[in-house]
């Protein structure tokens, strides 16, 4: 039990609001749970959420230890009271994961609970499947990132050998990893393969494409096939051979086909037209081919899995089925 102390400064505020700012790792839900349970009590008495506090009340706080630490990257998942995840497929050592545009795989330097790596963690801590008091390293752990306004399917380790594994697989491009991309126009020829070499500009946070090798400059290849086009627009899948930062956006626009929605590689007044502000980029497929050894994940070679739905794929193309074999 914590007792706390209401100065001057704190009196008039309701006791939720107060209770949320002085316990930031405490979840809404359990505040509120805290509150009717009186597990949070006011002058050692039970109190209504709404109840406005005055200087001199004490308050007296049951709640676990780990909710008032300092908020953190490392313990952000136990904010998350329902984890927000969209599972593609789930099984004792992996989770694939539809991570959707405008999630966050990890926080972007500000303490941030609503990304998708707190609410892994925080899902396989409250089915039991990860206990962080009882390790002494380990934590379930992103193996792929996607762009904030990217979506597409994300690999969370269960474990640690099958995230050791898992490194080494994307390390030595043994995942194939396929994206769908609405692009302006439509490209010529219609299947082809994109190699040039790309170099980050860090402080832009931008590539740049350029047709000979120079110093700093790194081989990007990525492989392209046009689905279907129309109107002005058309559906491409793109197959990364290599990995490079903003590849398949800075590898289009610079071939004559931005992205719908690009903001940095692409069209302003194109994307104001159809009212894209985010680009229209989806890692859509994954594959794990697995030509060597995968120990503890050998069951997964040969298998592909997709998300369901890729929404400009369906506003745009009417496409909802998307099995392009």
């Amino acid at each position: 039990m914590k007792e706390l102390s209401v100065g001057q400064n704190d009196a008039g505020q309701r006791l939720d609001r107060f209770v949320g700012k002085a316990v930031p790792l405490l979840p809404d839900s359990l505040l509120q749970k805290y509150i009717r349970l009186k597990r949070i009590k006011l002058n050692g008495k039970g109190a209504k959420r709404d109840t406005r506090l005055a200087a001199g009340d004490v308050l007296q706080l049951y709640i676990n230890d780990e909710f008032f630490e300092k908020p953190r990257e490392e313990n952000s998942y136990l904010k998350v009271g329902t984890p927000k995840l969209n599972i593609v497929y789930e099984d004792e050592n992996i989770l694939l994961l539809d991570k959707k545009p405008g999630v966050l795989c990890h926080s972007a330097g500000v303490w941030d609970y609503n990304t998708l790596i707190a609410n892994v963690q925080a899902y396989m801590a409250q089915k039991g499947e990860w206990r962080p008091k009882e390790e002494n390293a380990f934590a379930p752990a992103l193996c792929n990132r996607i762009d904030r306004n990217t979506g597409g399917i994300v690999i969370a380790a269960k474990n640690a050998e099958a995230l050791r594994i898992l490194n080494d697989k994307i390390r030595d491009r043994e995942i194939e990893k396929y994206y769908l991309c609405a692009v302006q126009g439509r490209p010529k020829p219609p299947a082809g393969r994109l190699e040039n070499y790309l170099f980050k500009d860090a402080r832009k946070n931008q590539v740049f494409v350029k047709n000979r090798p120079e110093p700093g400059a790194k081989t990007a290849v990525t492989e392209y096939r046009l689905i279907t086009s129309k109107g002005k627009l058309s559906l491409v899948e793109c197959r990364l051979l290599t990995g490079r930062t903003h590849q398949i956006r800075a590898q289009m626009a610079h071939a004559g086909w931005p992205l719908l929605g690009d903001g940095k590689y692409g069209s302003e007044r194109f994307n104001r037209d159809f009212g894209e502000k985010g680009q229209a980029l989806y890692s859509y497929r994954l594959e794990f081919t697995f030509p060597t050894d995968a120990g503890i994940l050998n069951y997964l070679r040969g298998r592909q899995f997709r998300v369901e739905q890729v929404d400009f794929a369906e506003k745009y193309f009417d496409v909802t089925d998307l099995n392009f074999d």
